[in-house]
C-alpha cells in the first residue's frame, strides 16, 4: 500500500481529514492556538507520509505555507506529534470529547436540542471549561439524549457513557496529557465529531 493511502487505527482516512482541517478552518480565527494545532497536523500526516500537495488541498492553504510547516518539523520545531486515539484520559480531552459529543447533536436535533446554546457560547467564547461549565454541559446531553432518542444513534449513547466514566474516574483519581489544555480539547472535540459522523 502506497504511503498516501496508509491507514491505521492511530490515523484518519483522507475524508476524516479533510473534515477535521474543514472544521479547523471554519475557527481559525478564533486566535494563534488554533493555527499552531492545524500546524501541528500538517506536521503529523506529513510524518506519516501524506505528502504536502494533499495536505495543502486538504487543509485549504498553499503549498508553499504546508511546506514552510514541514520544514519547521524537520529543523526540530515542531512539538512531539499529537496522539489521535480517543483513548485518553486527561480531563481537558475528555472534556473536548465531550464538547465535540454536544456539537454533533446539536447539529443533528438543531435548536431543539438542549445543549445547544451552551454549545454556542463553548465555541464562541463567551464560557469557558470550568468545572461547573462542563457539569452543565453534561446535563444537557443527559437530557438530550433521552428526549431525543429517534434523532441520535445508540453510539451517541455509548461514546457519552464512555465520556462519563472518564470524567467520574478523574474527579477522585486526576491525569494530566501532554500539551496545552486548550488545544487538546479543541483537538478531541474535532477528533471526536469526525468520528462520531462515521460510526
Amino acid at each position: 500500500m502506497a504511503a498516501e493511502e496508509h491507514v491505521t487505527d492511530e490515523t484518519m482516512t483522507e475524508e476524516q481529514v479533510a473534515r477535521m482541517f474543514a472544521g479547523m478552518n471554519e475557527v481559525i480565527r478564533a486566535g494563534e492556538e488554533m493555527r499552531t494545532l492545524r500546524a501541528e497536523m500538517i506536521q503529523l500526516f506529513a510524518g506519516l507520509g501524506w505528502t504536502q500537495d494533499r495536505l495543502a488541498r486538504l487543509a485549504g492553504m498553499s503549498q508553499p505555507a504546508v511546506s514552510k510547516q514541514v520544514a519547521k518539523a524537520r529543523a526540530g520545531e515542531a512539538a512531539d506529534p499529537a496522539d489521535l486515539s480517543l483513548d485518553q484520559h486527561d480531563a481537558p480531552w475528555l472534556e473536548g470529547r465531550l464538547w465535540g459529543l454536544a456539537e454533533e447533536i446539536a447539529e443533528t436535533v438543531g435548536e431543539a436540542a438542549h445543549c445547544s446554546r451552551h454549545v454556542h457560547a463553548l465555541t464562541r467564547g463567551r464560557k469557558r471549561f470550568t468545572p461547573q461549565n462542563v457539569d452543565a454541559l453534561r446535563r444537557l446531553v443527559e437530557e438530550d439524549l433521552r428526549a431525543h432518542r429517534t434523532d441520535l444513534t445508540a453510539g451517541h449513547q455509548q461514546v457519552y457513557d464512555r465520556i462519563a466514566r472518564g470524567l467520574d474516574v478523574l474527579a477522585t483519581k486526576g491525569e494530566a496529557g501532554a500539551g496545552p489544555a486548550s488545544a487538546r480539547r479543541t483537538l478531541a472535540c474535532q477528533i471526536q465529531r469526525v468520528r462520531l459522523k462515521d460510526a
